[in-house]
């Protein structure tokens, strides 16, 4: 070759180099135009540089797959994609796009546990939740309380009724369910331990436990959120006095799914371990999620005389000191009541 040629072809070389070096870094700051507003893409566990960049172009993301690899592999973020469900809208250039998988922004989920739900209820809305991987179905609630406590055998760790604190959870696609109860668990340590250490003096329970059965039937009896301290004052006083509870939500707690929306006196007889009209002190477990609120109130239940309370039928209660009061403050709401009907 002569040296004409050589000069020739080394200078198209350098064109051909500066060429494509511009055409990518073009590409890099190149916005994507996407054919809907938002495009959602599944990053699954452990994928790769190549497979993440397949998965973008089959959903029209990154059109020059090969321009991407070398970007992730130039930049040294190949191996620091995190895994997820990623919501991207247009105007992305390949550079963010790739910031965003390796930040992890992915999209989450909102799972909502509400305050007065039972453990049922809370398994029958994670089963429903489109985006959580069902690992519960067929266990039993014992078998859901040795995931949450694997080393506590003491009685309250029998049973996870009441130990899952109501809040709305975020979560990522194909979350389990369990993952969801085990933050709802954890974040119960993280209120109640702290209300039972700031606890008022000479409270008629001993350990948190007990506190929380308490401020779940203060949950279940009242719409109200001002009322939470008189109702648990009204509990205190009772069990310093040695008098049963007698609170319905635990009568229908105990029925279960046989409860049809009415109690019975055949149901106020029957002696079940729920059965607060024919056993004195707490039932054994909680009966619901007490929220923050609740667990306040028996922390500092209100002082006072009152010993006896009964529905007005607006979700306020109307509060007495002697039984007599209290059977004349029933004959007159549940006279309103039924004349209403």
């Amino acid at each position: 070759m002569t040296p004409l040629l050589r000069t020739s072809a080394f200078f198209l070389s350098l064109v051909g180099c500066a060429t494509l070096y511009w055409a990518y870094t073009t590409y890099l700051d190149e916005p994507v135009l996407l054919q809907q507003a938002v495009v959602e893409v599944d990053i699954p566990r452990g994928a790769g540089l190549l497979t993440v960049t397949r998965e973008l172009n089959r959903h029209g993301i990154v059109t020059r797959p090969h321009w991407f690899i070398l970007l992730g592999y130039l930049s040294g973020q190949a191996r620091a994609i995190k895994y997820g469900t990623y919501a991207f809208q247009s105007g992305l250039t390949p550079r963010s796009l790739l910031d965003t998988l390796v930040s992890g922004k992915v999209r989450h989920y909102p799972v909502t546990l509400v305050e007065g739900w039972t453990l049922a209820r809370i398994r029958a809305e994670l089963a429903r939740h489109p985006e959580l991987r069902q690992t519960l179905n067929g266990r039993s609630d014992q078998d859901i309380m040795r995931q949450l406590v694997p080393d506590c055998h003491a009685s309250e760790c029998q049973h996870p009724e009441g130990w899952l604190f109501p809040s709305t959870y975020h979560v990522t696609r194909g979350a389990t369910d369990i993952e969801v109860l085990k933050r709802a668990y954890q974040t119960m340590q993280t209120v109640l331990e702290p209300a039972w250490a700031g606890r008022a003096s000479d409270l008629p329970y001993t350990t948190p436990y007990q506190a929380l059965i308490l401020a779940s039937i203060v949950e279940k009896e009242t719409a109200a959120p001002e009322e939470r301290p008189a109702i648990a004052g009204v509990f205190a006083r009772r069990l310093q006095k040695g008098m049963k509870l007698q609170t319905d939500p635990t009568i229908i707690y105990g029925l279960g799914a046989g409860f049809d929306g009415n109690i019975r006196l055949r149901d106020l007889l029957n002696d079940t371990p729920y059965n607060t009209y024919t056993r004195d002190g707490l039932p054994p477990t909680p009966i619901a999620m007490p929220g923050a609120e609740s667990i306040k109130a028996v922390m500092h239940p209100q002082s006072g005389n009152a010993l006896y309370f009964v529905a007005r039928g607006n979700g306020t209660h109307q509060f007495s000191e002697t039984l007599a009061q209290h059977q004349a403050a029933v004959d007159t709401y549940q006279r309103k009541h039924h004349a209403a009907r």
